[in-house]
């Protein structure tokens, strides 16, 4: 007797900010696609939200606010978000900068910075609110690729699961991506990214920082303030290991004051530092991201510098139009799983894509290039951007995700 399966639609990988977000628009573009998302860690969908000086947060650009409000959870996101309103670029050592500013392009924001607990919880609760079938804990344990779709032996499951349309979205150490035999390419920049929050003697005004220095860019991203009415901004400093090592060990008074040092007082007095971590900067990407049947997407399918914090927001205009591709597909009759479909998607996913992971590889090595040469270029550069508003205006409309 054949052994009894569990059929859907799509099967999803992974329901970090990514993989929930996908389902969600999934869900959204069409109520009969029998989705099913299997995730490792456990969800937490409780309404109680206790923020911490110490949670991480991710730039959201323009373009992934537009994501969240055409499915109905910006007014949520935004009650703990902070605007950037204004981007100082500054070259450390040198006297070139420019600073845009949202309203010249007649925005309110360039982007927003979202607390990665607050983003995840208002997710999880809108998947555990819709019908989308969730397995938390779980793992896949095994895929089989059939002419058909895929079937998938998961974690706590005696019962195969068959779906015509795979979408690999669990993140740039992707298990389900090396069961499939997809290979990576990776580059290692032999460096370290330094994540912390920093306390502020003074309000942020929604100003986000971009400095480049000889070790490598530094950003300062606005965030809300604590529960406990302080300032605050993320960090994140790119630095070569031994120093980032020594960085993270330091005590409080060492670390703030090596950053201030680089950093110069654009914020004033910076007043401590919380928890800090460590994490080494590679350009990921993986070789294939669709087969027949198949998609990959997120930091599965590129992870990239966190310069200009492009790569969620790459990831969100991924997902956006591969449910646009399958949405008009599959309305004209083709199978999720149909492989001209899903290289459609690939196509019109293949100028951002390149764009993006170009500009994060080279922007970081072109200011890290330390002569006279190399800093009059720069120099140059800021200095027309600064006096160029349609420059400005093409540099802002692309981080916002809008061209």
């Amino acid at each position: 007797m054949n052994q009894p399966t569990q059929q859907v639609d799509i099967a999803i990988a992974g329901a970090g900010m990514v993989g929930a977000t996908l389902a969600l628009l999934l869900r959204q573009a069409n109520p009969n696609w029998r989705i099913l998302v299997v995730e490792p860690h456990p969800q937490q969908t409780s309404d109680d939200y206790n923020p911490s000086f110490d949670d991480r947060s991710t730039a959201l650009s323009w373009r992934t606010r537009e994501v969240f409000e055409g499915l109905g959870l910006w007014q949520q996101l935004e009650q703990r978000a902070a605007a950037i309103e204004q981007i100082q670029v500054s070259d450390r050592g040198h006297i070139a900068s420019t600073q845009l500013s949202a309203c010249e392009q007649g925005m309110t924001a360039y982007g927003y910075v979202v607390e990665n607990r607050w983003l995840g919880q208002i997710l999880q609760q809108q998947l555990a609110n819709s019908d989308i079938t969730l397995a938390a804990p779980a793992t896949i344990e095994q895929v089989t690729m059939t002419a058909n779709g895929a079937e998938l032996s998961i974690s706590n499951s005696n019962t195969p699961i068959t779906c015509e349309l795979l979408i690999v979205a669990d993140g740039a150490r992707s298990t389900t991506r090396d069961l499939l035999g997809i290979g990576v390419d990776v580059q290692d920049y032999g460096q370290m990214g330094l994540i912390a929050n920093i306390a502020l003697a003074q309000p942020h005004n929604g100003v986000a920082y971009e400095r480049f220095t000889a070790n490598g860019p530094m950003a300062l991203l606005p965030l809300p303030d604590s529960s406990e009415g302080q300032h605050r901004s993320a960090l994140v400093w790119t630095l070569p290991p031994d120093q980032a090592k020594h960085l993270s060990d330091c005590d409080e008074a060492e670390f703030l004051a090596q950053l201030q040092q680089v950093f110069g007082y654009r914020q004033g007095n910076l007043l401590g530092v919380g928890e800090r971590h460590l994490y080494p900067l590679k350009l990921m990407e993986t070789c294939e991201q669709v087969r027949r049947h198949l998609v990959v997407v997120g930091n599965a399918a590129h992870s990239l510098h966190p310069v200009a914090g492009q790569g969620f927001n790459l990831a969100i205009r991924d997902i956006a139009a591969l449910v646009e591709v399958l949405a008009e597909g599959t309305n004209n009759g083709c199978d999720l799983g149909d492989l001209a479909l899903l290289q459609k998607y690939q196509n019109s996913r293949e100028s951002d894509q390149q764009r993006t992971v170009a500009a994060s590889h080279w922007l970081p090595k072109f200011f890290a290039v330390d002569n006279p040469t190399a800093a009059l270029a720069r120099g140059a550069g800021l200095f027309a951007m600064d006096m160029v508003p349609s420059l400005r205006g093409q540099f802002a409309r692309y981080g916002m995700g809008v061209e």
